[in-house]
């Protein structure tokens, strides 16, 4: 009598908050008293009217916190609003995606959770020359994926994100260093031009890169200084478009250097 007594409370305040929204629905004693079908009744409601479908999935939680499917209601709580899309929703889905993994620490679906915490900001990052606040969000996301699960098949998806990220972010500096290189602010363009060299390695463009820290350097009356760029340059990147200027310029140096002996 007193588990009917406590399924019955739980069906009152789960048809009182369905009644608050403006949704009258009728729910049997039976559904009320089975984590599965009470499940299984939030998820159908999930493409027709994802707010009623979060409200029976919460009464999963509450109800039965330590249930199998209480992790399964949290995440589908939490990827409907993945699915919405918008910025507002997706602040919701990270919030939800962090308390799964705060209360299930050792689920298999944590690494799930994570990586996606990581999508809440990729799919909301922008373009390189604009705010970057995102891209770096999404980065240090999906590297927690790498950290914290390593073997999970999750740490692969992170890993192909980490790549574009740190390739839009590297392509963001080498803008703005171009755009240093063109007004001739030179410091300025070497500063940003080596942040990329040590932070982002595996940058597309660095055949770019080494011409324009080179050619900073060497405009800059820097000339020993340009001469390690130009070397690695025409070492690493025969192939590049930058490659036979850059021979030139070698030459050039090699010439004055040579003078300057005599």
């Amino acid at each position: 009598m007193k588990k009917m007594a406590v399924y019955l409370v739980s069906l009152l305040f789960l048809i009182m908050a369905l009644n608050c929204r403006g949704k009258k629905v009728e729910i049997s004693p039976e559904i009320a008293s089975s984590d599965e079908a009470l499940f299984k009744l939030g998820e159908g409601y999930l493409k027709r009217d994802a707010e009623k479908a979060r409200l029976y999935l919460r009464q999963v939680i509450d109800s039965f916190p330590k249930s199998f499917y209480a992790q399964r209601a949290k995440l589908a709580i939490a990827d409907s609003y993945f699915d919405k899309g918008d910025e507002g929703s997706m602040i919701l889905a990270a919030a939800e995606y962090r308390e799964f993994i705060s209360l299930y620490p050792y689920s298999p679906y944590a690494a799930y959770a994570q990586f996606r915490i990581g999508m809440t900001y990729y799919k909301k990052v922008l373009s390189p020359g604009r705010d970057q606040t995102k891209t770096w969000q999404a980065l240090a996301e999906f590297k927690k994926v790498i950290t914290s699960y390593p073997l999970s098949e999750e740490a692969k998806l992170a890993q192909e994100k980490i790549k574009d990220c740190e390739e839009r972010l590297a392509a963001h500096n080498f803008g703005i260093a171009k755009h240093y290189h063109k007004v001739y602010a030179y410091k300025a363009s070497t500063d940003r031009l080596t942040e990329i060299l040590t932070t982002f390695p595996n940058y597309s463009k660095m055949d770019e890169v080494y011409f324009y820290l080179g050619d900073s350097y060497y405009k800059w009356d820097k000339t020993d200084e340009s001469i390690p760029y130009f070397t690695k340059l025409v070492s690493d990147y025969p192939k590049s478009k930058f490659a036979p200027k850059v021979q030139e310029r070698l030459k050039e140096i090699n010439t004055k250097l040579a003078e300057k002996k005599k």
